[in-house]
């Protein structure tokens, strides 16, 4: 998604938020967009773990009915 942003485009985000925001936002943003991602990344890993525990119960199921 990401990937043809390349250097010079992310220089360039970095410095329109740094007008839009100013030097003491920039930080706190950073700081709450990295929790963010920690928390989008949990809840992934989470909801995949349910999912593959979920399979392997029913293929355990459909194993022993056979």
């Amino acid at each position: 998604m990401f990937a043809n942003i390349g250097i010079p485009g992310l220089v360039l985000i970095l410095i329109v938020a740094l007008i839009i925001f100013g030097p003491s936002k920039l930080p706190e943003i950073g700081k709450a967009a990295g929790q963010t991602l920690k928390e989008f990344k949990k809840s992934t890993k989470e909801l995949t773990g349910n999912v593959t525990e979920e399979i392997n119960d029913v293929k355990k199921i459909i194993k022993d009915s056979k």
